[in-house]
């Protein structure tokens, strides 16, 4: 056994592929790792605290004639941004062929007309770099796709192909798609291969141990450009059995466990983080035992629980859940969030509320007019998977004043930053942006609605016109996050005790090592409440007003940081 293959990575390995993991793969593995090692010299963070801040987006969010979409980006970031976020999470930016990067042509590569890996270097001064590793499918159009289907030698088993006739009823469908698609080898014979999410993204089969060389290489390559935090995309449905159901399968778990271990043998202090859009009890289970696995788990519950909170002006299935988190370690953390690229997801409500109150929450945004995506069960039926829509106008009806969107925006994002973990915010979010129905009818799909980019100047224009809705998102959820980042009682480990006060009202205490301590109170209805308090002396952080007296008044949808004396 070579040296840079330590005893927990080999044990893994000998765990999910017995005798077909030869010594020569092993030295393989081996000297990739060893390769890497030498050239990853930036010491990564070793512990997240109250100033670590996400920002979600797109690497051509922005884009300028003549120039690259990075560098735009990158300019952008310094001048707006950069006070608030310490780390910027890449959405994929390698060659892609469809879902807006997703369908990855070619790992190792920058998408042309986004840059080059200097400039992702470059954006690596001002913020720490979060990278997709799209480890369960890539791109029917990529170079590997193409060696498999000519079989070439070392290619003949990168991609899962299934006998048509196989019983693949059991399987988890997070879209309403075939499973299987046909492919034409070059001479004539017909293969139907594995295709989870659509027929531009073709599943990896890692029960080969050339795929897991392979997509290793891709991970090292992400750490050596300097990716501080690593997303596992769809990571759950990453090994097939027929006969089961697919997702969260044992040897799944082992292969986030051997990706971990040669992280952390590689690049110590890398985060790994699992995105797995499913109930909440199978999600947390990515932390492994707390220590082996996932460093940070996406909170998938937060941003539609947060929402039926508003909706139905009533906090107690919010606390009731929020009381419920536990952590198997001081080692893991949640990754919080309200919005991404992708929809709202529903699968993480179901457990936590009634069937009917999520159909009755998907029908009264349709109304107020979101999008909804659906998946197919086993059983034959179909249900809703996630709402399209931009976190702002979710939160409001569309005869909502501005006053009053924005107080709910901020309400929400207060609940995001005041939760135990790292919050991430969505680009388009302090943007301000609203539906995107032009990029709908355009492009063709849901989701489109929440992903619109922009060219240069055209968002700095409203960021500088203090009448427009954009310029107050933007200002009143940078000094959120400003104030946020200052108080050690917002520390990713600080104790949170949840509470309410009656049905409408959120309450979450954060209490640091060292004592110090934040009350968060949150109105979630659009009525004044008056509350019972027990702080005797304190500042309110966001306003920055004095507290004190035994009753507080919360106006509409409000929310107050108490810092007591």
């Amino acid at each position: 056994m070579e040296n840079n293959v330590n005893a927990k990575i080999k044990n893994l390995i000998d765990l999910v592929y017995g005798d077909s993991f030869t010594e020569g793969h092993l030295k393989m593995l081996s000297e990739k790792m060893e390769s890497a090692r030498e050239v990853i010299t930036d010491k990564r963070k070793q512990n997240w605290d109250e100033k670590d801040v996400v920002l979600i987006t797109y690497a051509d969010q922005f884009t300028a004639q003549g120039e690259d979409a990075l560098p735009v980006f990158t300019r952008f970031y310094n001048k707006w941004l950069r006070r608030s976020f310490s780390h910027v999470h890449l959405l994929p930016f390698y060659p892609w062929s469809s879902d807006d990067g997703f369908s990855v042509k070619d790992y190792h590569q920058v998408s042309p007309g986004t840059g080059t890996w200097q400039d992702v270097k470059a954006l690596n001064k001002s913020a720490y770099l979060m990278f997709d590793f799209v480890c369960n499918h890539m791109s029917a159009k990529s170079q590997w796709f193409a060696n498999y289907l000519a079989q070439k030698p070392g290619y003949d088993d990168f991609f899962i192909s299934v006998d048509p006739n196989t019983d693949l009823s059991a399987v988890t469908r997070p879209r309403a798609l075939p499973l299987l698609t046909p492919f034409r080898l070059p001479d004539g014979r017909l293969r139907h291969l594995w295709t989870t999410f659509s027929e531009d993204q073709v599943d990896l089969n890692f029960a080969s141990p050339q795929v897991l060389i392979a997509m290793v290489e891709v991970l090292l390559h992400y750490l050596a450009e300097g990716a501080s935090y690593i997303r596992l995309d769809a990571v759950g449905f990453m090994w097939k059995t027929p006969g089961t159901n697919c997702i969260h399968l044992e040897n799944t778990h082992r292969l986030i466990q051997l990706f971990r271990a040669i992280t952390d043998a590689v690049a110590p202090g890398t985060v790994i983080i699992t995105e797995t859009n499913v109930p909440h009890n199978d999600n947390i289970s990515y932390f492994g035992n707390g220590e082996n696995e996932a460093h940070m788990v996406y909170q998938f519950s937060l941003p539609p629980l947060v929402l039926y909170a508003v909706h139905h002006q009533n906090v107690q299935a919010l606390c009731q859940w929020a009381a419920s988190l536990t952590l198997p370690s001081t080692k893991t953390t949640w990754f919080n969030f309200l919005a991404s690229h992708d929809g709202i997801g529903l699968n993480p409500l179901r457990g936590i509320l009634p069937e009917s109150e999520i159909l009755s929450l998907v029908e009264k945004l349709q109304q107020e007019g979101a999008l909804v995506n659906w998946k197919n069960n086993p059983d034959g039926t179909r249900s809703p998977y996630e709402i399209n829509v931009t976190y702002l106008d979710a939160l409001s009806s569309r005869d909502s004043d501005d006053n009053s969107r924005i107080a709910r925006f901020i309400l929400a994002h207060a609940v995001l930053l005041s939760f135990p973990g790292v919050p991430a915010v969505y680009i388009q979010s302090i943007l301000g942006s609203r539906n995107d129905y032009d990029g709908v009818e355009r492009l063709g799909y849901n989701r489109a609605i929440n992903r619109r980019k922009y060219l240069a100047g055209e968002i700095d224009r409203d960021f500088d016109d203090n009448k427009s809705l954009r310029h107050n998102i933007y200002h009143a959820l940078s000094k959120l996050i400003d104030v946020r980042r200052g108080e050690k009682a917002f520390h990713p480990d600080s104790q949170a005790i949840f509470s309410t006060s009656g049905k409408h009202v959120f309450k979450i205490v954060r209490t640091a090592e060292c004592g110090e301590q934040i009350t968060g109170l949150f109105n979630f209805s659009n009525h004044i409440q008056n509350i019972d308090s027990d702080i005797h002396s304190g500042r309110e952080l966001i306003a920055g007003d004095d507290i004190s007296g035994t009753t507080l008044t919360l106006n509409p949808w409000q929310v107050m940081w108490i810092k007591e004396n």
